[in-house]
């Protein structure tokens, strides 16, 4: 087994210095020991210098005679002491001798980034993840391979046996110390006060792996003194998520700090990225903190939660999609034919909505574009925030370059009206159209000798879609949709020149019932509905190109982030339209599963087909819920280190940018100013 061991740093020597207690920290010492070891004085060297036992005098030790009787677990280094023997053959090897009455040889130091003593954990099984940062007077201890090997084979026993040799562990705790990320012995000594985790190693602070630890079995480490091994005085400090532990032995003044997690300024890093989890993932802290509570687990206060995302979190979800933003506008104004689809979404239905989100998408390649959120009290009614939400983004578009080929979004007159006085190409979403037809269809269809209705409804519904995209121009698009009404009557040929026939093939009917008859009730009742005067000119303008369904898709992901139920801050309903963006960006295009070489399917029975179903293809799933599998290029994963690495070292130029983002006063302070006007 190889040998984990501080190693001396006198070259030549290869001695072990887990034997000594302390090093000697003044600064006439220091420069000794520099000369003793590098012969000069070298600019920069390590904090902390361990040389073994073999290059000091015997004088030089306090408790040399109980060390080698068994007595001490490590020498003691007087005040002042100074190496002054050089490495030799026979010298390479500590002091300690072994004890009669063990038969075994002295314990050699695992540097595995625990920072206990020999006794501290007794039965437990090694902790590899506990940080402490220790004063001039503890000591760099750690695990003993003699005994993890006892702990592992006999986690119930207290006593350690007589061991010839070091046990071999087995293959599953190899495996497990590899996930877990064993940090090997040639980086900056732990115990160092000036040791900082994020530098030690290569994962940045808030990637390191977290573990559920019980209060009991955390506070049993440090029950004992690691140098006289009696009983301590213990005071646990609780902050959130983050706790401390001061360690102090009254009888030999022995005295250590264990914080649970790095501290970022007063702010510890676990309660910052809890919140910073909360807050990307879309989910609820108040949910959250139920939960927390159902099985006795600490966290911070919902106070704190919200001064995290005030001050750390929504600048970074703001500077974030604004870089995202400006890319995609920047690619957008270098093409020239761009199709855009608009839609607004509302907070809640009916008119008493309060904010509205107009959402601007590249229908080419289903990304957001940009997300403008308006309040109803700025635009003087909720009926009057999609057209200012689409005036918004129109603007960005064309300051930005954008140049756009045409438009799709709904019906909305104000809509209509404010594209044609722009000049802007506007189409309408099929979908939206046959939304309207559909209900009135349905409605034809329980009136009396109208059931045949019913059976055609279906077929009309596909007609319409139909006659938009197989059209290049309008009135090819209004020929094919007044076609319907003879080919209802088994009339497959129409006086309109520009569809002067149906495409199918022609078939000799034997059953004159699925018909509809000239001059029936059905079927005036739906030439009425179908080819009315606003009806064809709709139809005219049906988007022949992609429809705003993908918009629609994306109005459910904001459901994810912000929900209908909950009210939330103009600042806070914002940057979680930003999130549902990006991950909706991140997934606009996800591959399509396969099995076996063949792509695979699922059936769907959607709400408005009625028990009719529709077949879709098996998505993988989204970056979200791959999260932690390797995925280190997610927009969480980007706004984590946009917090830990960016907007935490330098808050100020961040909550700038956030400040400048103009937020219309609430809802309730024009009644105020109404209520206080009437008093006076």
């Amino acid at each position: 087994m190889a040998d984990h061991g501080y190693k001396c740093f006198v070259p030549g020597c290869a001695g072990d210095v887990s034997t000594l207690h302390t090093l000697p920290a003044e600064q006439n010492c220091q420069q000794a020991w520099l000369m003793f070891i590098y012969n000069w004085i070298p600019q920069q060297f390590n904090s902390k210098l361990l040389v073994c036992s073999a290059h000091f005098t015997t004088d030089s030790f306090s408790n040399l005679g109980q060390y080698q009787a068994g007595f001490a677990q490590r020498l003691i280094l007087k005040k002042g002491a100074i190496p002054s023997i050089l490495p030799h053959a026979n010298t390479s090897q500590p002091l300690r001798t072994n004890d009669v009455g063990c038969q075994t040889d002295g314990p050699v130091v695992l540097s595995q980034g625990t920072q206990l003593s020999l006794n501290t954990m007794r039965s437990h099984l090694q902790n590899k993840g506990v940080q402490v940062t220790v004063s001039s007077q503890s000591v760099a201890v750690g695990t003993t391979t003699t005994e993890m090997s006892w702990a592992t084979k006999h986690p119930f026993t207290s006593t350690p046996v007589k061991a010839s040799r070091l046990a071999k562990r087995p293959r599953v705790e190899l495996e497990e110390d590899q996930e877990m990320g064993n940090v090997s012995s040639a980086g900056t000594d732990p115990q160092d006060s000036t040791y900082d985790p994020a530098r030690a190693t290569s994962t940045p602070v808030h990637k390191d792996a977290k573990f559920i630890v019980f209060e009991k079995c955390l506070l049993s480490l440090f029950e004992s003194c690691p140098v006289c091994t009696r009983a301590c005085n213990v005071r646990p400090r609780r902050r959130g998520t983050f706790i401390a532990v001061d360690q102090l032995c009254p009888h030999c003044e022995f005295f250590r700090q264990w914080r649970s997690q790095p501290v970022v300024g007063s702010t510890p890093v676990g309660n910052l990225q809890l919140s910073a989890a909360i807050y990307f993932s879309g989910a609820s802290f108040l949910k959250m903190q139920k939960v927390f509570r159902a099985m006795y687990l600490k966290t911070h206060t919902y106070d704190a939660f919200r001064r995290h995302a005030r001050t750390y979190l929504e600048p970074a979800i703001i500077h974030k999609w604004k870089e995202e933003q400006n890319l995609q506008l920047h690619y957008l104004s270098q093409n020239k034919n761009v199709i855009l689809g608009g839609d607004m979404r509302a907070d809640s239905s009916g008119y008493s909505a309060k904010y509205g989100s107009y959402t601007m998408m590249n229908l080419q390649t289903n990304n957001i574009i940009d997300i403008q959120l308006v309040q109803s009290n700025e635009v003087g009614g909720s009926y009057h925030m999609e057209k200012e939400g689409l005036r918004r983004s129109l603007d960005l578009l064309e300051e930005s370059g954008v140049k756009s080929d045409c438009i799709v979004t709904d019906r909305h007159p104000q809509i209509q009206k404010f594209l044609k006085d722009r000049k802007i190409n506007h189409y309408y979403d099929v979908w939206h159209t046959v939304k309207g037809l559909s209900k009135k269809v349905e409605k034809i269809s329980r009136e009396k000798d109208c059931s045949l209705v019913k059976k055609w409804r279906k077929s009309i519904t596909n007609h319409l879609y139909w006659s938009a995209t197989s059209s290049d121009s309008g009135p090819e698009k209004v020929a094919k949709w007044t076609s319907i009404i003879n080919h209802i009557q088994d009339i497959h040929t129409h006086s309109d020149p520009v569809f002067p026939r149906c495409q199918h093939e022609q078939r000799v009917s034997k059953d004159r019932s699925k018909w509809f008859q000239p001059g029936s009730t059905a079927l005036n009742r739906l030439r009425k509905v179908l080819i009315n005067k606003r009806v064809l000119s709709d139809v005219e303008k049906l988007s022949p190109y992609d429809q705003t369904s993908t918009v629609e898709s994306f109005h459910k992901v904001v459901l994810h982030f912000a929900p209908k139920n909950v009210v939330f801050p103009f600042t806070g309903m914002l940057c979680r339209l930003y999130l549902a963006a990006m991950h909706f960006n991140e997934n606009a295009v996800q591959p399509h599963v396969t099995s076996k070489g063949k792509l695979v399917h699922k059936l769907h029975f959607p709400k408005a087909k009625k028990g009719g179903h529709t077949v879709k293809p098996v998505k993988t799933e989204p970056t979200f819920c791959k999260l932690f599998q390797k995925n280190e290029n997610g927009y969480v994963i980007n706004l984590m280190n946009t917090v830990f690495e960016e907007v935490v070292r330098d808050p100020l130029p961040y909550l700038d940018a956030i400040q400048r983002i103009p937020v219309p006063p609430d809802s309730s302070a024009q009644h105020e100013t109404n209520h206080t006007t009437a008093a006076e």
